[in-house]
């Protein structure tokens, strides 16, 4: 399933049946080369990995740069679970007035804010007079290298 809003494009994991993608179980060195000589090869599934609560999880991609300062760039594929309950410094996707958007909650007493991780942007107080929901809480983002 695919859904698309004006910020971000959500997806709903597929139900498959793969055994995933093969897995080095030995660590990769960002250092010098060492010999590795017995490599333990098994495999892995991104969703066993990725994925805690199934039903409740969706994925969606960014669009914009106003979370760049928390590692999320244009086009990054977030992971997000609405099972999570919303806290104070969580970065969570919202609906906001007609749009969904992904930022950090600041939570004090009654009131909420969502912050962007970059300057250019402001800070977005919440009041009643705006329809508001938060939607889930980002547990991942996939980056393409």
């Amino acid at each position: 399933m695919k859904l698309k809003s004006q910020n971000l494009t959500f997806f709903s994991p597929k139900n498959t049946h793969s055994k995933g993608a093969i897995f080095f179980d030995t660590g990769i060195s960002a250092g010098f080369p060492s010999p590795a000589d017995d490599f333990k090869e098994t495999r892995i599934s991104l969703d066993e990995e990725l994925i805690q609560n199934k039903e409740a999880t969706f994925f969606a991609r960014v669009s914009g740069q106003s979370m760049i300062g928390a590692g999320l760039d244009d086009n990054d594929l977030l992971v997000i679970d609405r099972s999570i309950e919303p806290k104070n410094n969580k970065i969570a996707v919202c609906f906001l007035d007609g749009e969904f958007t992904v930022k950090r909650l600041r939570v004090e007493g009654n009131e909420v804010w969502l912050q962007p991780e970059n300057p250019n942007y402001p800070i977005i107080k919440i009041t009643e007079e705006n329809n508001f929901v938060i939607w889930g809480i980002v547990t991942n983002v996939i980056k393409r290298v």
